[in-house]
């Protein structure tokens, strides 16, 4: 099999944080349009990632919010978003690098999308380059993408984050792209 020296993978995945660059860049300056609304998944260790020591006890790995009707004061650059969410009451800034972000789900519209991190993907020892991660290959079932944005709800009024909420209306399926599709078996 031949070496990938272009990357699509990589050029694929870069497109398609480019996609929720542009919704959040939108949202951003105009608010959410009719009842969009978006559960967002990311790794709360990755490097860039800041939220308070409280969020971080709760959330060591993984943490889902959801912009919906309480965020104020998102902000968006190149490599990473800033938001105001409240937990609990409290509120929170958030900043995290689009290079952290596991999930995107926008339950108004039926539309994910899905990101292997590198967290996600150890590097194979003799290319360097990232491996997919175990069982990930084939393209998932309609089912599975409620699980791409299983929320931790937060930043959706005061109700306290708790895990395994599925986004409303999962259970009609969503298309969630995954670069695994584009990948050669």
């Amino acid at each position: 099999m031949s070496t990938d020296q272009i990357r699509y993978d990589i050029l694929a995945r870069d497109a398609l944080r480019g996609v929720l660059r542009q919704v959040l860049t939108d949202t951003a300056a105009r608010g959410l349009p009719g009842e969009h609304h978006f559960y967002i998944t990311f790794h709360t260790q990755t490097e860039g990632v800041k939220l308070s020591p409280r969020l971080i006890a709760q959330y060591p790995e993984e943490m889902t919010i959801i912009l919906q009707h309480q965020f104020w004061d998102l902000r968006v650059s190149d490599d990473h978003f800033e938001v105001g969410l409240s937990f609990n009451g409290i509120p929170e800034r958030l900043v995290v690098p689009f290079a952290a972000i596991r999930s995107f789900f926008d339950p108004s519209v039926q539309f994910g999308l899905q990101f292997e991190t590198a967290e996600a993907r150890p590097a194979d020892e003799e290319t360097g380059a990232a491996a997919p991660p175990p069982g990930k290959l084939a393209a998932p079932a309609r089912e599975d993408a409620a699980k791409t944005a299983e929320p931790a709800k937060s930043g959706d009024g005061d109700e306290p984050p708790t895990g395994g909420d599925k986004p409303p209306g999962s259970g009609q399926g969503a298309e969630v792209v995954r670069l695994d599709r584009f990948r050669k078996k």
